[in-house]
């Protein structure tokens, strides 16, 4: 079993998400005992939150791709970064490491496509929304067209991340506006939605949902499993 190096702490509520999802694959994979080898480096969100609205991304991508080299050193055989927005520095950090990322993205846009879809919507951060990093690499690496919600619902969408998932608040009237903005997307022709932020999952499941859901956080640290054990 290789051991898996998470970069996690942004937020720590979907990064202990990460480890239940990737302890219990083991387990089921493997049976009786079983869990996961891995190594998480965990950042201080306030601080990344604070350079995201400054939009420094400069000092972010230092950080993170320091968190990326102490998890190799400390003996990590690959990497997952256990948020979808940080990824927009994904290319800068597999450059300074020796060994591989496995990017949120693609274990996200592989289950899409082996599920058939063509259109789906994407919710998530304003920065994951609205920049292209994440959007065009679903496009360019799997044909899919990405629609997001209007800018007054993708304002609502970051503020009920920063203000309350990432901290563990879970509102059932912010539930309902996410279902309303999910049902908006399906009208405009999402055939799936793509839960592009790893705290959704706290609050949105398939249940909220006229067509399928795919949540990163579940997709990915599945996919960890099966690199871990490839």
């Amino acid at each position: 079993m290789k051991t898996i190096g998470l970069i996690g702490g942004m937020s720590w509520e979907s990064s202990a998400e990460y480890y239940r999802l990737i302890n219990e694959e083991v387990r089921q994979q493997l049976g009786s005992t079983h869990s996961a080898k891995s190594l998480m480096w965990s950042m201080d969100f306030a601080e990344i939150e604070a350079l995201q609205h400054e939009g420094n991304w400069t000092e972010l991508t230092e950080k993170m791709c320091q968190a990326a080299q102490n998890l190799e050193r400390g003996g990590a055989d690959f990497l997952v970064i256990c948020t979808n927005t940080m990824h927009r520095m994904a290319e800068e950090i597999q450059a300074r490491v020796r060994i591989p990322l496995l990017h949120i993205a693609d274990a996200t846009g592989k289950e899409i496509a082996s599920k058939n879809f063509n259109k789906v919507g994407l919710l998530g951060t304003q920065f994951t929304m609205k920049q292209q990093f994440y959007k065009s690499r679903l496009t360019k690496k799997f044909g899919l067209e990405v629609l997001i919600p209007d800018d007054g619902d993708c304002q609502i969408i970051h503020r009920i991340i920063y203000q309350e998932l990432v901290v563990g608040t879970i509102k059932e009237e912010s539930k309902q506006l996410y279902r309303d903005i999910i049902r908006k997307l399906v009208e405009q022709g999402a055939e799936a939605i793509i839960l592009g932020c790893t705290e959704i999952m706290l609050l949105i499941s398939s249940t909220d949902s006229d067509v399928p859901i795919f949540d990163t956080t579940e997709i990915h640290a599945k996919a960890a499993v099966n690199m871990a054990l490839a």
